[in-house]
């Protein structure tokens, strides 16, 4: 993984054989990232994206192994509990072009990803909804 700032962008590339959500951590921790929008797109050959079931208060994942191309990769960084979290989506596409996405668990680059993460000046902490069981932003 390389990386560069340039004021409140870092544009990040992460390499072959890497894992997106380790880098990224890496690269927020370094660069004291509280609050950031983050999108990326590039080329992955093993992933697991998951789905939430808000009445049962659970994810389901799925795994995915091949040559896939990320159509889309967004989300958020910022703090709960005042430490770093990180919330991201991902979409990818297979050979014939049919799209495989949801809430990203971890996937490891094929060729490359070009990561932008736009860091906002602020901080936006999170909390644990009881209703959702999920980790909501709290404004």
């Amino acid at each position: 993984m390389k990386y560069r700032r340039f004021e409140d962008t870092i544009v990040v590339r992460i390499d072959r054989g890497e894992e997106i959500l380790e880098k990224m951590k890496e690269v927020a921790l370094k660069e004291n990232v509280r609050l950031a929008s983050v999108e990326a797109l590039g080329a992955v050959d093993d992933f697991t994206v998951g789905v939430y079931n808000v009445d049962e208060k659970k994810f389901y994942p799925n795994t995915f192994k091949g040559a896939y191309e990320i159509v889309s990769l967004t989300g958020s960084i910022n703090t709960m509990n005042g430490e770093y979290y990180a919330h991201l989506h991902m979409s990818a596409a297979d050979e014939k072009g049919v799209v495989y996405g949801g809430h990203l668990n971890r996937a490891i680059i094929s060729a490359t990803c070009e990561m932008f993460i736009n860091v906002i000046h602020g901080e936006v902490d999170r909390f644990k909804d009881d209703v959702t069981g999920l980790n909501l932003f709290e404004l």
